[in-house]
């Protein structure tokens, strides 16, 4: 049987959104993934976030016990805790100027303190603020299904930049990054069956492009689902 190559989202797909892996569900997923890396397949992490949140949300242990963990969507990646490669990129202080416009612009009326991150390759953005309340980020994660408030500021960006691209990652932010370097330019380092789990594979999402382009993909609703699916079809 040939290798597969397991590749997770994070957020929403093996955490609950901004917070800390469940324990039962760690020690799980530590299992299974040293159990397929003994039937010579491979498990990595593909996310938008920085080393120091996944960290966070994962633990340390489980970071470096997976064949490799790429971060800000790829733009950095790390084996074994170890740094192997990062691409650098810097917002223009164009982009940086309409961001803050566009922040101080938006309808939502929660209060939290506004951000916009630059991180390694790429920028994150959001209205709320990434020091916002589960509650606030729950309320706002509610709110903007109706308002629509991230998909508008996707498709602003896209058309003033196109030379970017822009997607909705996590409860209550826009990932923004040159164009081709979404999650999917990893499969560029990657020989053999891919399987993609992801929580935000529609059109606007930052798993769209790494879903669409895997061998074969899980669209997940939340960790609890992505546990279901390990235990069932790849235990």
């Amino acid at each position: 049987m040939n290798m597969i190559n397991f590749l997770f989202d994070i957020d929403g797909t093996l955490t609950p959104p901004r917070q800390k892996i469940p324990r039962d569900f760690r020690d799980s997923f530590g299992c299974w993934a040293v159990a397929q890396q003994d039937r010579g397949n491979k498990v990595f992490f593909v996310t938008g976030s920085d080393r120091d949140k996944t960290v966070e949300q994962v633990g340390l242990p489980l970071w470096r016990a997976v064949d490799g963990s790429y971060q800000c969507c790829g733009n950095q990646l790390y084996k074994r805790g170890r740094l192997i490669k990062e691409s650098r990129w810097r917002m223009s202080v164009r982009l940086h100027l309409d961001l803050m416009i566009i922040v101080e612009k938006s309808t939502w009326f929660g209060g939290a303190k506004k951000n916009i991150e630059e991180r390694i390759g790429m920028v994150n953005v959001t209205t709320i603020g990434r020091a916002a309340t589960k509650k606030q980020r729950a309320a706002y994660y509610e709110w903007d299904k109706v308002a629509g408030e991230r998909k508008k500021i996707v498709e602003t960006l896209s058309r003033r930049y196109p030379r970017l691209e822009c997607s909705i990652g996590g409860e209550i932010s826009v990932d923004i990054y040159p164009k081709g370097k979404n999650k999917s330019q990893i499969l560029d380092d990657i020989t053999g069956r891919t399987v993609f789990f992801g929580d935000k594979c529609d059109k606007d999402g930052n798993d769209y492009h790494i879903s669409h382009k895997s061998g074969l993909y899980h669209h997940v609703k939340d960790w609890q689902e992505t546990k279901k699916i390990l235990e069932t079809v790849y235990g």
